[in-house]
C-alpha cells in the first residue's frame, strides 16, 4: 500500500504566490519571501519588526490596529483594501486579509495575507492619511455615515474629506470617485 506523501507546510507557505506572515502582538513572527518582496525588504529584516514599517504613518498603523479589534473579535476574521508603503517609501494599494488565533486578544497572534494591487490600482493622487482611511472605506462601499461610526468621526467631516477625494480625482459624484479609485473608467 503506497503511503500519502508528506506535506511540507514550511515549503508551502515559502513559496505561496501571495504574500503571507504570521505575528505575534502585531510584529511579524515569521513571513514568506512573497511578502518581503512586495514590501522591497527581505524576510530576515521583517522577522522581529512591528506592522509599522509597512505603514504609510505611525497614526494610520495605530488607527488601523483599534479599527480591526471590534471585527476580529465579532468575526474572527479581517480583510480590507488599503494603501500600505514600501521600504523605497512608495506607497501601493494592498488587499489584506486576516485571522488572528486567539478569540479572546485577536492581536496576540495571528496569519495574514498581502496582495499587491498597484498593477491595477495605482496611488495616484497625494493624499492625507485620514483620506487614504476614508478612501479605502469608500471603497468597501461603506456610506459616509457608516464611515464616521467606524472610525469615530462625525459624518459632516467625513462628507468634508469626501468633498476634498472629489476634487483630488475630479469626480463629480460619489460614485465617479470610488471607480477613480479603483481606477475604473466611469
Amino acid at each position: 500500500m503506497n503511503a500519502a506523501p508528506i506535506i511540507d507546510f514550511e515549503s508551502i507557505f515559502q513559496h505561496a504566490p501571495i504574500g503571507m506572515c504570521v505575528s505575534q502582538n502585531r510584529t511579524i513572527h515569521a513571513c514568506n519571501n512573497h511578502l518581503a518582496s512586495m514590501f522591497g525588504y527581505k524576510a530576515e529584516e521583517l522577522i522581529g519588526v512591528s506592522f509599522l514599517i509597512l505603514y504609510p504613518t505611525p497614526d494610520e498603523f495605530e488607527r488601523m490596529g483599534v479599527r480591526i479589534t471590534p471585527i476580529m473579535n465579532s468575526k474572527g476574521h479581517y480583510s480590507d483594501e488599503r494603501i500600505m508603503k514600501r521600504a523605497n517609501q512608495e506607497l501601493f494599494w494592498c488587499h489584506v486579509s486576516g485571522r488572528g488565533l486567539h478569540k479572546e486578544d485577536p492581536h496576540a497572534s495571528g496569519i495574514w495575507t498581502f496582495e499587491d494591487l498597484s498593477s491595477k490600482r495605482p496611488v495616484s493622487a497625494e493624499l492625507t492619511p485620514r483620506e487614504r482611511e476614508i478612501a479605502a472605506l469608500l471603497v468597501d462601499g461603506k456610506t459616509s455615515k457608516l464611515i464616521a461610526r467606524q472610525i469615530n468621526l462625525s459624518p459632516r467631516t467625513v462628507e468634508m474629506h469626501r468633498a476634498k477625494l472629489m476634487r483630488k480625482f475630479n469626480a463629480s459624484t460619489s460614485s465617479e470617485l470610488v471607480h477613480k479609485l479603483l481606477r475604473i473608467t466611469a
